[in-house]
């Protein structure tokens, strides 16, 4: 079975528009896919995103991706990563209240890494770490990173060499230094919006998922 829903979800700031798509009738895990920065294009169909939200849903997910407020038909206004925070632990909230105890693979690109590894230590202080966490193209040098000490769970990071957005070399020096000890996948000749690197993109990710 492979469903996709369109629905407007409760958040903190209004409704948040998402996508909800299920691989199996007995999911083995949910999953949730965070979009680049609002102010520069990024929402929920994202060709980073929807690759990752299929490679989920193929492995027998519940796979949620969804707009930050301000974004697309959410409702509310950009809040800098802080506010887009909250409605990713609203969407939590509500997909692990449809399906509970199921364990949950938590993944962002870009500006979406960085509300997923906030929310990720957020989760793990409320005692429900996530099992996962996927970092693409993470703007370390945007963002206070450095303030996430502790998620509880497995981190990987990916990172294009090529990267005209986000520094690469900072990243480098952030994944080596950072007490979350991530997995560090480089991909050379690769640019920030991983062109023509979406299938490896998916293979990479795909050795990180629950299992």
């Amino acid at each position: 079975m492979a469903a996709q829903q369109r629905q407007s979800l409760s958040g903190p700031a209004g409704n948040l528009e998402a996508v909800v798509e299920q691989g199996s009738d007995t999911p083995s895990f949910v999953a949730i896919v965070c979009h680049p920065h609002p102010l520069f294009g990024g929402t929920m169909d994202n060709k980073v995103v929807t690759s990752l939200s299929r490679l989920a849903r193929d492995q027998g997910a519940v796979v949620v991706r969804f707009n930050f407020r301000g974004v697309g038909e959410s409702q509310g206004a950009y809040s800098d990563g802080i506010g887009e925070t909250e409605d990713l632990l609203a969407i939590h909230s509500w997909l692990t209240h449809t399906w509970p105890d199921l364990p949950l693979w938590l993944a962002g690109f870009s500006f979406g890494s960085f509300v997923a590894a906030r929310g990720a230590e957020i989760l793990k202080a409320n005692g429900m770490p996530a099992r996962e966490l996927l970092l693409v193209a993470p703007p370390v040098h945007h963002y206070p990173f450095d303030d996430i000490e502790q998620t509880g769970c497995p981190v990987t990071v990916v990172q294009g060499d090529d990267d005209e957005v986000v520094p690469a070399e900072q990243v480098f020096r952030w994944a080596e230094a950072t007490p979350l000890a991530p997995d560090l996948i480089r991909f050379p000749d690769c640019g920030h919006f991983f062109h023509g690197k979406l299938v490896e993109l998916k293979q990479a990710a795909a050795s990180h998922l629950p299992g």
